[in-house]
């Protein structure tokens, strides 16, 4: 590929220091991933997967080497722009969907959008986004403890999407859902992808990782495969 890679890391190391012990979660890693791949990162417990994708997703930073995102090295930024690229650039789906309880599904895709603009959104944009992941809209002031684990997640979905990030983070995104239900949210995300979406998604099952295009082992914090 002649572009630049949207996501790069260059000799990233991390270390973290407890109070008896220094414990290396990534070792000397380097990786670039481009705009529109669908990645898989696989592993072991423990491997330094959610450790790895702290770092890419800007929620932590390398204690040595370089991590670019869309160009920018986050070890030179500070909390206001690290805050922005994770709110402008990149959207998380998580395993245990994170949904505000308090707030209905149309609110809770909303929510990113009153952080960002400091007002409620009128542009009716959430509400497309969960009739795009298939929540009919009847369920739209439902909350989330009203409805499956299956439709908490294409909230999630939404919810990522609201900002329109170039970038989707999944951290085991159907870890809690049943084979039928992973099939649905991955058709989603193949889909999104398809559209182009980078997406850079941690799972430990061998069908999941089937959707992806490209898949990264790594092992006691180290990439021992890449194809």
């Amino acid at each position: 590929m002649t572009q630049e890679p949207v996501i790069s890391l260059c000799n990233v190391t991390k270390v973290y220091v407890l109070p008896s012990d220094e414990v290396l979660a990534l070792d000397d890693i380097s990786l670039d991933i481009y705009k529109g791949e669908f990645v898989a990162i696989m592993g072991p417990s423990g491997s330094g997967k959610s450790t790895l994708m702290n770092q890419i997703g800007c929620l932590d930073v390398p204690t040595s080497g370089d991590l670019f995102i869309d160009g920018k090295n986050i070890r030179e930024l500070n909390d206001d722009e690290l805050t922005e690229i994770r709110r402008d650039k990149i959207g998380y789906i998580f395993q245990k969907f994170n949904l505000i309880p308090l707030l209905d599904l149309r609110e809770n895709v909303e929510y990113p959008l009153v952080l960002k603009h400091k007002k409620r959104d009128e542009s009716g944009y959430p509400a497309k986004l969960l009739r795009m992941v298939g929540l009919e809209d009847k369920r739209f002031k439902h909350k989330p403890v009203e409805i499956s684990g299956g439709q908490q997640q294409r909230v999630a979905v939404g919810r990522a999407l609201v900002n329109d990030p170039a970038i989707l983070l999944c951290d085991e995104p159907t870890g809690n859902l049943d084979s039928k239900t992973s099939a649905q949210i991955m058709d989603i995300l193949t889909e999104l992808n398809r559209m182009g979406r980078t997406i850079v998604m941690v799972t430990h099952e061998d069908d999941i990782a089937e959707y992806a295009n490209r898949k990264i082992v790594i092992s006691d914090g180290r990439i021992v495969d890449d194809n």
